[in-house]
Order: C-alpha cells, then sequence, then structure tokens
C-alpha cells in the first residue's frame, strides 16, 4: 500500500491512499498539525513499533474510516466496515500508542491530571524518536504542493 501525503498551503495536506485490498481513497485537506500530518505519525510509529493491526494495518487490509473518500466512485464497500469492526480495538490501542509516542517525542507534559498511565515502555519509545525524527525531516523539506510517499510495510 502507498500513502502519498502532499503539502498544501496555509499548513493543509491531503493523502491518496493506493491499496492492494479494496478500492483507492484520498483523503481531503486537513490541517497539517505542528510537525506533520497526524496520519503519518500513525504510519512511522505503528512501522518502528511493528504494530501491523492499528489504523494503517487495517487501511491495508481494506478498513474504512471516516473521511476517507473513494477515489472512482462506486457502490458503498460494506467490507471495510467489516474489517474495521474485528479490528476496532487494536486500531484503538494503536491510537493511544501513537499520541503518546507523539506527545513525548515533542517534549509535551506526560505527568499530571488528566494524563493516563503510559501504554508505551522507555524501550518502546526509545524505538519511535529516531524514526519520528527522520519523517519530520523528510516532511519538512516536501515543498508545497509536492508529495511525500511511504510505503506501508517498507518504509521506515
Amino acid at each position: 500500500m502507498e500513502m502519498h501525503f502532499r503539502k498544501l498551503p496555509d499548513d493543509h495536506h491531503e493523502i491518496l491512499v493506493r491499496r492492494h485490498k479494496g478500492p483507492d481513497v484520498r483523503l481531503p485537506a486537513q490541517p497539517t498539525g505542528p510537525t506533520m500530518p497526524h496520519d503519518l505519525v500513525h504510519a512511522v510509529v505503528e512501522t518502528a513499533l511493528g504494530i501491523d493491526d492499528g489504523f494503517w494495518g487495517s487501511m491495508a487490509r481494506g478498513a474504512t474510516f471516516q473521511g476517507f473518500a473513494l477515489v472512482e466512485p462506486g457502490r458503498h464497500r460494506r467490507s471495510g466496515l467489516k474489517v474495521l469492526r474485528r479490528g476496532g480495538d487494536a486500531v484503538m490501542a494503536a491510537e493511544l500508542s501513537v499520541n503518546w509516542a507523539y506527545r513525548v517525542w515533542r517534549g509535551l507534559p506526560t505527568e499530571g491530571r488528566g494524563v493516563s498511565r503510559p501504554p508505551l515502555t522507555g524501550d518502546e519509545l526509545t524505538r519511535t524518536t529516531g524514526p519520528l525524527d527522520a519523517a519530520a525531516a523528510r516532511w519538512s523539506a516536501v515543498p508545497e504542493g509536492g508529495t511525500l510517499l511511504w510505503r506501508w510495510g517498507t518504509d521506515r
């Protein structure tokens, strides 16, 4: 599966996903955030931690998520919803892990009121730091209108 993260004006991006299972989908323009697209952070952290049943692993198996639209109009794909229903707990666990790794990497508070127990060990966090640094540098180097290509399962 290939994810094409296209940098748009005004700190926005869009994503084109070319899949082996299920139709190609795209995520229309979204705010990028302070460093890089949230879904790119997912790709980086899930890869670094070997999470193959999180957001992007589910997408590779044909899951459909809100906000993504079919590239070529077609009939509604109920099978994508079935994939998500079967793996929803793993996707939510990955979301927590990705958000925690990103929080630590950004130097945001990890203790105090409203902050729960860490879902990742120190070793797991260490495995995400270098890849997040590299991805942030790759994204920063993409010119407006340009694309960062991430191949699920092979890019690091």
